[in-house]
């Protein structure tokens, strides 16, 4: 499919996701969000994880803050991005609270220039927004990049966040576009790449593929 091709459908598609969230019930949003924080925090990859690189999540997102709230009450340490002026990169910096943020890019949320930006980024996992995503855990951004530049780099584990009917069997992507490895919604989480094990996640079992599990 041409680029341009790509672009048009991802602006499409990214327009309908947007308007289906603004429609959201806020009832309807907060017990979809406390779901996908029950399965996330049931994660492996989550659970051993010492640091957790997430977002701090506007109203159209799928919400994070219980997710922060347990993170913290279970000592983990907390990342947050905060986009680099005059490019479309981000880095994470850690926080200890509410008093760490200040209105930074887009006027959203981020980490103070004063927190300590994180570079070792061993024993962590990162939760990654997004408004679609498809099988093979290609994600549907909101088209500024930074989540897929970052992903070039990142060896930890990728968990996505999303509602499960916001789950495509396919979404158009493109040679930068990089996919997460797990995928945790409100009806569970499932691995993505191998298709042997697609299908038997949707319940939030543990892994089963000899790896230790706590």
């Amino acid at each position: 499919m041409p680029v341009g091709d790509i672009r048009q459908v991802k602006q499409k598609l990214r327009q309908g996701a947007k308007a289906r969230r603004r429609a959201l019930d806020e009832a309807d949003k907060r017990r979809l969000d406390a779901l996908v924080c029950r399965h996330t925090v049931r994660l492996y990859q989550y659970r051993r994880a010492r640091t957790v690189l997430c977002y701090l999540s506007t109203p159209i997102e799928v919400g994070t803050h219980d997710i922060l709230r347990h993170a913290f009450a279970h000592g983990k340490r907390i990342a947050l991005p905060r986009c680099v002026e005059g490019t479309r990169l981000m880095d994470f910096y850690l926080i200890e609270s509410a008093d760490d943020l200040e209105r930074g890019a887009f006027g959203l949320l981020e980490p103070k220039r004063t927190c300590r930006k994180l570079s070792d980024f061993s024993n962590s996992v990162c939760l990654v927004p997004a408004l679609l995503f498809d099988r093979e855990g290609y994600r549907m951004g909101y088209g500024g990049g930074y989540y897929d530049r970052f992903l070039c780099g990142y060896r930890g584990p990728k968990v996505g966040l999303i509602y499960s009917r916001d789950i495509y069997p396919a979404l158009p992507h493109g040679r930068f576009d990089r996919p997460v490895d797990l995928i945790a919604s409100d009806v569970g989480f499932f691995y993505v790449h191998r298709k042997d094990r697609m299908n038997s996640r949707l319940k939030g079992e543990q892994p089963k593929h000899g790896g230790k599990t706590r």
